[in-house]
């Protein structure tokens, strides 16, 4: 079933939010509980119970170890259960076609493969449970002895399909004890419009260019077709996956979450090892947390190191789908985070700014190209054959340029030079001097902030109404 959560939106937002604001605070996790199960129920009717299968189930874990913490044999038996339950139900829904597939390719068998539905968000709200229970056994977080309220961090829907990945830790004081008013609703409202707009105005737009390129053979397309096709792309990823993200964090503020950032401007970074620092920040400080440091990080040999980096990078490429294109995309950027590490950085560091953001950009454009070729694209070999046409291999009887590359540059410059402008700190630092200048800029923006909003809510409507809906991109994840 397409999940769309913007008709959700556009139906229910309205009066569920009307609903959490009328009811006493005593009741406002049962009925962000409740509207968290219509939600998800929404897309996934069925699968709502494995959700609350392992959320009751961490529930009891996390009362358990906090009633037995000075028993460390169960405690450790506690989290292995935990961790085992999680990844293990993951790995059902999430990998078993995968690991079968694999499995008869290597051994030459015919293992059925179930076909089973991938649950909506499955990653998202599986790693925040776990998360629970980890902290727990490590005793950096009190236990949270009311289900209602436990069940409400898991299932908080405005981030529950697409992220920020919120720890316990990050909502802990605001799960019980949290500020909703007339200031955090317009905040909220604000960050929430921005993010309509990255994904309908934006994303949806520039990935409609990127769609018709990857649709054409790759032995078809110009160089310079194949290098405008993957940056339209990697705008598409960008808007699509940090307008989300922005709704989400816009939501959390409305009820007064505030929920973790999850983008800052991931292309204008200065290394591979900076733009993961700005890309996804939730799941990179979940990998560090859990994974990472207690492999023992940095505090090893550098071979322990290298091993270290690499087993989080297969996971993390791992983690974003169930296919070998994911892996290679994880262990390649692990790759080159670990040559940085030992080798690259001082070079890089001696380089202008400028060559810097190219060195990152051109990297990670590259390794969009791992990603966005799945089994249903091509797979590797749709990968590799791009690259063949980006460096020229295939690219004999197209050369660098023709009538079809210039129409898509020509017809989508607009909006590829929009993806562009919003991709920098630009905008930002405007609105800044404007907000923060003098008193008649400031009186501008306030003015002008809600008329801007209103407008862009209506263009976004517009365009959702008159066009096709596409899905966010990392619902699948």
């Amino acid at each position: 079933m397409v999940f769309s959560s913007l008709t959700f939106i556009y139906a229910f937002l309205p009066l569920m939010m009307t609903i959490y604001f009328a009811v006493p605070k005593k009741f406002k996790n049962l009925v962000l509980l409740l509207e968290g199960l219509v939600f998800y129920a929404w897309g996934e009717p069925v699968y709502i119970l494995v959700v609350m299968a392992t959320t009751f189930m961490d529930y009891i874990y996390g009362r358990l170890m906090d009633k037995h913490r000075d028993n460390k044999k169960l405690l450790k038996l506690l989290i292995i259960i935990s961790v085992s339950t999680n990844v293990g139900i993951l790995a059902v829904f999430k990998y078993s076609s995968f690991i079968i597939t694999s499995v008869n390719a290597v051994f030459h068998l015919g293992i059925p493969d179930p076909h089973i539905p991938l649950p909506m968000g499955i990653s998202f709200h599986t790693f925040q449970s776990m998360s629970y229970t980890i902290d727990m056994y490590f005793g950096t977080i009190g236990v949270q002895s009311n289900l209602i309220s436990f069940c409400t961090f898991v299932t908080l829907y405005p981030q529950m399909v697409a992220g920020p990945i919120v720890r316990y830790h990050d909502v802990e004081h605001e799960i019980n004890d949290r500020v909703v008013n007339l200031e955090g609703l317009y905040e909220g409202i604000t960050r929430f419009v921005t993010g309509l707009a990255k994904k309908v105005l934006l994303a949806d737009n520039i990935g409609a260019v990127w769609t018709s390129i990857q649709s054409t053979p790759a032995d078809k397309l110009t160089l310079s077709a194949a290098w405008f096709g993957i940056l339209c792309f990697a705008f598409q990823i960008l808007f699509d996956f940090s307008g989300y993200s922005d709704m989400a964090i816009g939501l959390g503020r409305m009820m007064g979450f505030k929920i973790p950032e999850n983008f800052n401007y991931p292309y204008i970074s200065t290394s591979i090892t900076d733009f993961w620092r700005r890309w996804h920040i939730t799941l990179g400080s979940w990998f560090r947390a859990y994974v990472y440091i207690p492999l023992g990080g940095n505090r090893c040999s550098k071979i322990k190191q290298v091993r270290n980096l690499l087993i989080v990078w297969a996971l993390t490429g791992l983690w974003h789908g169930a296919n070998w294109n994911f892996v290679l995309w994880g262990v390649y950027f692990g790759i080159i985070i670990i040559l940085e590490k030992f080798f690259l950085r001082k070079y890089l560091e001696r380089l202008p700014h400028l060559l810097q953001v190219a060195y990152s950009l051109i990297l990670v454009l590259l390794g969009w190209v791992f990603f966005v070729f799945d089994d249903q694209h091509g797979g590797i070999h749709g990968a590799i054959s791009y690259f063949g046409t980006l460096f020229g291999a295939n690219t004999h009887n197209t050369g660098l340029i023709n009538g079809q590359t210039i129409y898509w540059m020509y017809t989508n410059a607009v909006i590829f030079i929009l993806c562009a402008f919003f991709a920098t700190m630009i905008p930002a630092r405007i609105l800044g001097k404007l907000k923060f200048g003098s008193d008649r800029s400031a009186k501008f923006v306030r003015v002008m902030t809600p008329i801007v909003q209103v407008g862009a809510v209506l263009v976004c409507t517009a365009y959702l109404v008159s066009s096709t809906f596409h899905p966010f991109l990392y619902f699948r994840f």
